[in-house]
């Protein structure tokens, strides 16, 4: 007789109780400088240190959060505009848009962070 594999069958009832998402959204802003444009590339680059947070207090340098795609995402808003994501780039320590060489000095820019951290209770019960 041929070896067999042989298998433990367990069954277990699960509940989750508890379910939380747990958003964190934070806003930074910033008005355009045409300074920090690049004459060439068009590119605008802002510093951390360039961004207010909701209280009016400047972000320290490399303090923009970095999310997990997973469980976040950042909008960024042009004077009120939603940008796609494709035209812009979010680290730690700065923001880059691209194709931003027409816009005038004092033009309003919000990044939105949003990141969630959720949370379930799970009960495990061993039926057999």
């Amino acid at each position: 007789m041929p070896a067999k594999l042989f298998k433990l069958v367990i069954s277990v009832d699960t509940t989750i109780d508890n379910n939380q998402i747990n958003p964190d959204i934070q806003r930074y802003y910033y008005e355009v400088d045409t300074d920090d444009i690049d004459g060439v590339t068009g590119v605008l680059t802002i510093d951390a240190e360039q961004f207010v947070d909701d209280n009016g207090d400047p972000l320290q340098a490399g303090e923009i959060p970095e999310i997990d795609p997973v469980n976040g995402y950042y909008l960024l808003f042009v004077n009120g505009v939603l940008q796609q994501d494709s035209l812009y780039t979010v680290t730690a320590t700065e923001v880059t848009v691209d194709d931003a060489s027409t816009l005038q000095a004092g033009t309003p820019v919000v990044l939105v962070v949003n990141e969630f951290a959720p949370s379930a209770d799970a009960n495990n019960t061993v039926l057999t």
